[in-house]
């Protein structure tokens, strides 16, 4: 990956910017005059550009590119704001106010991957269906060949942790990220949570919960996604505002279906209120109803059909997983349902 690019003359703004930069373990390039900084301007990943220079540059009309940052020590000095729109720079920030911030996008620019994880919803169509026993199931398929992450923001659910034998491990949970602000790092994110083979779980602490917070879930789902390859959400039955939010951040929502008369009735009442029916499928558990039969009365197609496990109450128990055997029914099914994706994915 080509360095940050750093643009300035002003030799306090330049200390401070190198500071931060050896904070985050990042070697950026520096640029004390324009036309220097024009060689490197379309390759960096980002740039931060002095206040000093500013004006210099946007009368060059460099390339428009994202990633720019104007910077000054102190407060920005009058016009700048004028110049970032002439330079479609991404904001003006000023140092030393703005030090947390940067440390973590220098941070996140070490850490970049080539693609953003993949992001699944999975939901129930019905109450009992086994919707964060699939999601679980997917995370730990997932975090065998890159690192996953399963995101409950279903309150009335089991917790994620729990179902994963991470509950009693050290690590962040909603309650902690609902009393933060600001950007939230993908690299700070990952190795925060409790963790085990390769599958974080951000869920709630044990006890009673509280209601998700939307910037929370916004920068908790941005990181997520920054610092992991897949990334899947526990989705509550319920709608809200907020779940109406995470829903339209998923690349795609599997509705799990029991193949019962009043399992399929129900779940194309789920699917009749997704907002985007085009961007979701059918999991249906176990047998019944023939898989033609459920996808025309919910009205999506059907990925894939999972079978019920045995001894998966005692996976669980012991601290394994619902993924017990990767050759086992939920084993298999949510690796079909991944290599579906990654397919999917790779010819859009």
């Amino acid at each position: 990956m080509n360095p940050p690019l750093f643009v300035t003359r002003d030799e306090t703004l330049l200390d401070e910017l190198l500071r931060l930069a050896a904070a985050a373990g990042i070697t950026p390039e520096v640029a004390a005059d324009v036309g220097a900084a024009l060689r490197s301007w379309t390759a960096a990943p980002l740039v931060l550009l002095g206040s000093d220079l500013a004006a210099e540059m946007a009368r060059l009309c460099p390339p428009r590119r994202a990633g720019v940052h104007l910077m000054s020590w102190g407060a920005s000095p009058d016009g700048l704001f004028r110049v970032a729109l002439d330079l479609r720079a991404e904001s003006v920030t000023d140092l030393p106010r703005s030090d947390a911030w940067l440390v973590e996008t220098l941070t996140d620019l070490g850490d970049e991957r080539p693609t953003r994880g993949l992001v699944v919803g999975v939901v129930g169509g019905s109450g009992g269906v086994g919707a964060t026993t699939f999601a679980c199931a997917l995370g730990q398929v997932a975090g065998r060949t890159g690192p996953a992450v399963v995101v409950d923001t279903d309150p009335l659910g089991p917790g994620v942790d729990r179902m994963l034998g991470v509950e009693t491990r050290d690590g962040i949970r909603w309650d902690a990220l609902c009393q933060t602000t600001g950007r939230l790092s993908a690299r700070s994110l990952r190795e925060a949570l409790p963790r085990r083979d390769g599958v974080g779980a951000l869920t709630w602490d044990p006890g009673a919960r509280g209601a998700l917070q939307a910037f929370a879930v916004r920068e908790a789902l941005s990181a997520a996604q920054r610092g992991h390859d897949t990334v899947v959400v526990d989705l509550p039955r319920g709608a809200d505002p907020v779940v109406e939010e995470i829903v339209a951040r998923c690349d795609l929502v599997l509705v799990l279906v029991a193949p019962t008369v009043t399992g399929v009735a129900s779940a194309g009442r789920v699917c009749g209120r997704l907002p985007d029916p085009d961007g979701a499928r059918l999991v249906v558990r176990g047998s019944g109803l023939d898989a033609d039969e459920v996808a025309r009365v919910t009205g999506l197609p059907v990925l894939a059909q999972v079978g019920h496990q045995r001894g998966l109450d005692e996976a669980i128990d012991l601290g394994l997983g619902p993924v017990r055997s990767w050759r086992g029914p939920l084993g298999r099914g949510a690796g079909a349902v991944l290599d579906r994706l990654a397919l999917s994915r790779a010819a859009a």
